[in-house]
């Protein structure tokens, strides 16, 4: 999201109850798609130079998740004062296969090595989640996991995929919305949503609002 001169952000805030901490187009789209009105601040923080901890994956990426939120609040304290967005919302993901961490890949190779190890296997996808009230100072940090399989897919088409760049920025190299429409044969046991980073059945009670299942 583009940076947002004064006449525009009051605009935005004044619609907006939420602040989502996430620079992701995927955490965005799945939020509008809720129906939720929100504005986009983006934390200080690269979690691609966090140390990962495949021990205990579901409190490592809680952490993250709480650290984004705190980074926000500090800038919406900076911006808004005591006004502005009611709820600020954070989230991180990461993939974990055989005990391994899969993070962001770093290049096309990276990413066709990330996705080749997937290929006839299982692994989980963990989203942690957190909801910072800026009215009464509370918080909501919690975590969803979902199992993701990956069936046969050749060499060529995994070549194809990394040339692709479609990589960027996803954990464990993929899109799952992105990679079912492409004819990926890939089966999802848990909500698909916490694969793509935010799973909004969980979000919107957090922020007081219907629409949970």
């Amino acid at each position: 999201m583009h940076p947002l001169d004064d006449t525009a952000l009051a605009e935005v805030t004044a619609r907006s109850n939420v602040i989502l901490a996430s620079g992701s187009p995927r955490r965005r789209e799945l939020l509008a798609a809720a129906g939720v009105a929100f504005m986009v601040m983006i934390p200080a923080i690269d979690d691609a130079d966090a140390p990962a901890d495949g021990r205990d994956p579901e409190r490592f990426v809680m952490s993250l998740a709480w650290f984004k939120a705190r980074q926000v609040l500090a800038d919406a304290a900076v911006r808004f004062g005591s006004d502005g967005p009611r709820w600020i919302l954070a989230a991180d993901t990461m993939c974990v296969a055989s005990g391994a961490v899969i993070g962001k890949p770093a290049d096309a190779r990276d990413a066709a090595r990330m996705v080749r190890g997937f290929v006839g296997a299982t692994h989980d996808v963990v989203t942690g989640m957190c909801v910072l009230d800026r009215r009464s100072g509370g918080r909501r940090i919690f975590v969803d996991t979902a199992r993701v399989t990956l069936g046969d897919l050749s060499d060529a088409a995994i070549a194809d995929y990394a040339a692709s760049g479609a990589w960027r920025g996803k954990a464990g190299g993929y899109n799952y919305a992105e990679r079912l429409t492409a004819g990926w044969p890939l089966q999802c046991v848990g909500d698909p949503e916490t694969v793509m980073g935010l799973p909004t059945r969980l979000i919107l009670p957090a922020l007081g609002m219907r629409g949970a299942s």
